[in-house]
């Protein structure tokens, strides 16, 4: 190029260009037009994320979640909506209603579509409003506390679920345990409390629970396939055979149930007949939530199907992003729940002490440590207990603040919660049930002023009485072995952790 051309004079005044929120809004917009959702959803999230505070946004984000089947998202936006960015945005009550309706939740449905109409009796949504009233409102001589009575019941299932799935279980067992008093009959609570129960380490509860459910609802497909999961994880393996011998049989026509049958053969290693039912619900139109295609995803990298696999990946950080870099076929995978920044940041805010105390190790070890302690729903520092601030302290290494000094005792629980950690990672679902049994011990033992001293010895006993609680075949050498500790030291520090079991 000859010097002084004009193209070289042009280049010399390009400017950068910076999008916009209103940029991405647009092209989605567009993208929503073409009834391209996926795309849509994309840049609509990236706009609400350069324009956090605007509402029409947000608004119009949660239109293509519902459009999509996710409901809950879509609602968590409205709310946040008439909560914080704009009060007055009444159609957002009418969304609501609609979103409620499809979730089952008819009260929520019913009180929303009320307000909406109240407030724009004229609006732009005013007869569709209408049609949703009279349809909740069909064939119904009780009341409408009467008709929807059960939306309690359907939002504390819910809440049980969603700690289930973040490793909150001793809360979701006492959210169970109300459902459970409340409505006796509701068996799909019965299978999470035994799961719940399981997770923590209380295996003869957890067993206790599902016998219950077979005994008064037998054949429970749920409560069969969570018994092949403990079978599983307890090494039972003549019994796990002759129940997989049944689950092979059964047929099921619902939708869930194939799914809860394709998932436990993936969690219990029966790749290919996971893969055969939750592949034969792909292709009859299912579209399922995250953990549906994780599952799908798994089982059919496990049986060479690799382009299946990455395409059911796909779907799976569509709708949960933070599962990138986590895939089957990633060696490298955060596998545990110390790579899993929402289960942390659902610990952390734990009404019980055992549990933040976990989330505080979990952070210690994290690889994400940084976007745990920098996250909005980081816990509150000040309502934290002494305890739990001393500990927040050794976590980041340095003084909360001057008048919290890091002690021995605190340094030598989080030593012992390392030798468990050594040789139980990455941590699993039910590896936590072992760390939150160390912290329930560790915190009554402070209580009692225990210093913990013999960090290997403690942390070899509470190893060995989760394991004898969950009824695992371990001996005492083995775990002496394991934690070089004397066959007569380890016997001591076993009653030295029973007694401060609850």
């Amino acid at each position: 190029m000859r010097k002084g051309s004009k193209l070289r004079s042009e280049q010399a005044k390009v400017l950068s260009f910076v999008p916009t929120g209103e940029y991405y809004y647009n092209k989605g917009m567009k993208a929503y037009q073409r009834r391209e959702l996926k795309r849509s959803l994309k840049y609509f999230n990236r706009a609400f994320q350069l324009e956090p505070l605007e509402p029409m946004i947000a608004c119009q984000l949660s239109i293509v979640y519902t459009e999509l089947g996710e409901f809950k998202r879509a609602n968590e936006l409205l709310h946040e909506i008439l909560k914080n960015l704009d009060p007055y945005m009444v159609e957002c009550h009418y969304f609501l209603a609609n979103n409620y309706a499809h979730l089952g939740l008819f009260k929520e449905a019913y009180d929303h579509v009320s307000i909406y109409m109240d407030k724009a009796e004229h609006g732009e949504f005013a007869e569709d409003a209408e049609d949703l009233l009279e349809l909740l409102e069909l064939d119904s001589d009780l009341t409408v506390e009467d008709l929807y009575e059960h939306d309690d019941l359907i939002v504390q299932q819910e809440k049980a679920k969603d700690l289930l799935e973040s490793g909150h279980f001793q809360k979701a067992v006492d959210t169970l345990k109300k459902v459970i008093e409340e409505y006796p009959e509701f068996w799909s609570a019965y299978n999470n409390l035994a799961l719940a129960y399981f997770y923590l380490g209380e295996v003869e509860e957890a067993s206790a629970t599902l016998e219950e459910v077979l005994e008064k609802n037998p054949g429970n497909l749920h409560a069969l396939c969570n018994t092949a999961v403990f079978y599983y994880y307890q090494k039972r393996q003549d019994e796990l055979d002759e129940l997989i011998m049944g689950l092979e049989k059964v047929r099921p026509l619902l939708h869930e149930h194939r799914f809860k049958l394709g998932a436990t053969f993936a969690l219990i290693g029966h790749s290919e007949k996971a893969f055969e039912w939750l592949k034969s619900l792909q292709k009859i139109g299912f579209e399922g939530d995250a953990s549906y295609y994780y599952w799908l995803a798994h089982s059919a990298y496990e049986t060479g199907r690799i382009q299946t696999a990455r395409n059911a990946w796909k779907k799976v950080v569509e709708i949960n992003p933070e599962k990138e870099g986590s895939e089957p076929w990633n060696e490298d995978r955060p596998a545990g729940f110390e790579n899993h920044v929402t289960s942390i940041l659902k610990k952390l805010q734990s009404e019980y002490t055992e549990e933040k105390l976990f989330g505080l190790f979990l952070t210690s070890v994290s690889e994400h440590q940084k976007s745990v302690l920098t996250h909005a729903d980081f816990c509150d520092v000040e309502e934290l207990s002494i305890v739990e601030k001393v500990y927040l302290a050794h976590v980041l290494n340095r003084n909360v603040n001057s008048s919290i000094k890091v002690n021995q005792e605190i340094k030598n629980m989080h030593e012992v919660a390392l030798h468990l950690y050594k040789s139980n990672h990455p941590i699993s679902s039910v590896d936590s049930g072992l760390f939150l049994t160390w912290f329930t011990v560790a915190y009554r033992g402070l209580k009692e002023r225990e210093t913990f001293k013999n960090t290997k010895a403690f942390a070899a006993a509470a190893y060995y009485v989760w394991n004898r609680l969950r009824n695992e075949k371990v001996t005492k050498k083995q775990v002496c072995d394991s934690y070089s500790v004397s066959a007569s030291t380890l016997t001591k520090y076993i009653t030295v952790v029973e007694n401060y079991l609850p």
